[in-house]
């Protein structure tokens, strides 16, 4: 970076790091995929057997309700690691001069 001055490197610098923060928060928000994915398929698992047994009703819909929350718990994280990225930005207090 021959030719640059300390504040034009200091501003690369910075705007690597962001641009690194905001892939890692995109990619952290792929993570709503799969529970989206799963939760669909146990509420459809839930409502067949619903549909084949109507007297297994209330254990299939308690067993449903709490496989959706631990599924939905995974969705939950990958949300607060891209918020996390996006607006608390941890890694800029290493860049200093």
């Amino acid at each position: 970076m021959q030719g640059m001055t300390t504040e034009q490197v200091m501003l690369i610098a910075k705007a690597i790091v962001l641009a690194g923060q905001g892939i890692g928060a995109g990619l952290a928000l792929i993570a709503g995929i799969g529970p989206g994915i799963g939760e669909g398929y146990a509420v459809g698992k839930a409502i067949e057997t619903i549909g084949r047994q109507p007297e297994a009703r209330s254990a299939a819909t308690s067993t449903m309700f709490i496989g959706c929350a631990v599924a939905e718990s995974t969705g939950i994280y990958g949300l607060l690691v891209g918020i996390i990225l996006l607006f608390v930005n941890p890694f800029l207090k290493f860049l200093t001069v």
